[in-house]
């Protein structure tokens, strides 16, 4: 396949999944850039590093909580998208448990566990590939697993893979893992403690784009509004599909239109501007 075809079937990659129209799927990690295909989106943060500063696009409903302890019921979707999120948690057995409890399918990317070695990321906790039809989870020591080996590639060959390598093979540095039933993964050093601090920013707020990049934003919300079950999304109530991460219960009411409130445990939970901050 040529480099150009290869290209255009890696950008295309998140309008290409095959799932059945009447299903509905959760994107975890949906950040600021969240696939079209996904009904319910949901985020730990407002605004983190973590996505480089990313706006946060709420275009449908949207829950603000964590992937370690999701806040829907069990078989609450048909289907769970979770793309470049599952590295950055420090529990990778929690947070696919999670998936696998909340979903019936589902699919996973990440960057390929040889990709983050040598390019590694300071909010990635985890090295991620698949062999044999499951998932070979590292948990890292820290930000960087072998500064040396980083060093050395950083020093001669990182410019030519990153300009010329990877955008014509990004295939070939990514893992993408399509699940049904049951996720098959090992945790090959579990007894690690992945949960260290990582290093501290150079900025504390997002970048500033210039004409390509908001010209590419545009195209991206373009591409969503058209790919995107709108209708559908805008008349979704997910309340029902809820339950409270505090106590586990199912009993959770809307008290107002900016709060909600959990009948197990009375934990209360803002709500607003298609957004639902169940932390």
């Amino acid at each position: 396949m040529g480099v150009k075809l290869n290209k255009l079937k890696w950008s295309l990659r998140r309008i290409t999944l095959d799932i059945p129209d009447d299903a509905l799927v959760l994107e975890v990690g949906s950040g600021g850039n969240p696939y079209p295909r996904a009904n319910v989106l949901l985020d730990a943060y407002e605004e983190t590093r973590e996505r480089h500063w990313d706006a946060l696009v709420h275009d449908r409903p949207t829950v603000l909580s964590f992937g370690e302890n999701l806040p829907f019921k069990d078989k609450a979707f048909d289907y769970v998208i979770a793309a470049h999120v599952l590295e950055h948690t420090p529990h990778p057995d929690r947070f696919l448990a999670e998936l696998q409890r909340v979903a019936r399918a589902g699919f996973i990317e990440t960057p390929d566990a040889f990709m983050e070695r040598i390019n590694p990321y300071k909010d990635h906790r985890l090295e991620v590939t698949v062999r044999d039809e499951a998932l070979v989870i590292r948990k890292k020591l820290a930000w960087i697993y072998d500064a040396d080996l980083v060093e050395l590639y950083e020093k001669r060959a990182k410019a030519i893979i990153t300009r010329e390598t990877i955008p014509g093979h990004a295939a070939e540095f990514h893992m993408r893992y399509f699940w049904k039933d049951k996720i098959k993964f090992t945790v090959v050093n579990p007894e690690v403690d992945a949960n260290w601090a990582p290093p501290a920013s150079d900025s504390n707020a997002p970048l500033s784009l210039g004409i390509k990049a908001n010209l590419r934003l545009f195209i991206l919300s373009m591409i969503r509004r058209w790919f995107s079950q709108n209708r559908r999304n805008a008349k979704l109530d997910i309340l029902p599909l809820m339950r409270c991460p505090k106590c586990h219960s199912e009993q959770l009411e809307r008290k107002s239109t900016d709060e909600i409130a959990c009948k197990g445990c009375d934990a209360h939970f803002k709500s607003g501007n298609n957004i639902f901050y169940i932390h």
